[in-house]
């Protein structure tokens, strides 16, 4: 089942050793375009454009809004994350996040350990929740991981993913709120 939320991220493995999370730099990026391309390709957990070529991919990833994030297992990139805020204006202070994994290192915890460590960055960057705004209902592994982390489903959107295997899927929308102070507010608004 894995570890428990609140405990610290100590995915790894034995090959590699523990995983460490920083701020990406512009010495990542083909470490992160190995990681996106597979993804991009298979057009199955992200609305981008499957022919995306490394610089549009990498654009996207690098955004200016975007907090670009890696783990690193012992010297490879396994991972890496972007947290931006969800909308402006009114909505800034909702955090959204995306998250790949490198094919290779999946089912080692690296997924939660990286969606431990942006929550933790939401909340010290002041978001007071966050939101998944379009999560493909056939990618059972994330839905299952943002359950786990305390995430709810808050709407279907039925048909909105044109999966390019199994068609028309719903996309979820899903939300947790982080900071204390502003639960009632954000109870009452749902």
């Amino acid at each position: 089942m894995g570890a428990p939320p609140n405990d610290p991220p100590t995915a790894g493995t034995p090959e590699t050793g523990r995983l460490k999370t920083r701020p990406a730099t512009a010495r990542d990026r083909s470490g992160i375009w190995h990681i996106l391309q597979p993804i991009i390709r298979a057009g199955e957990t992200y609305t981008l454009e499957r022919n995306m070529n490394e610089e549009q991919a990498l654009d996207y990833w690098f955004s200016q809004s975007h907090q670009v994030f890696v783990a690193v297992c012992g010297i490879k990139i396994s991972g890496t994350f972007y947290l931006r805020p969800n909308q402006g204006g009114g909505g800034a202070h909702v955090a959204n996040a995306g998250f790949a994994v490198d094919p290779a290192f999946r089912r080692r915890g690296i997924a939660r350990a990286m969606a431990i460590h942006a929550l933790e960055q939401a909340e010290r960057a002041g978001f007071t929740a966050m939101q998944f705004n379009f999560v493909i209902a056939s990618n059972m592994g994330a839905i299952k991981l943002w359950h786990q982390l305390g995430f709810a489903t808050v709407g279907r959107l039925p048909g909105a993913f044109d999966h390019p295997r199994l068609g028309l899927v719903d996309a979820l929308v899903m939300y947790k709120t982080l900071a204390k102070s502003h639960s009632n507010a954000t109870q009452s608004a749902t």
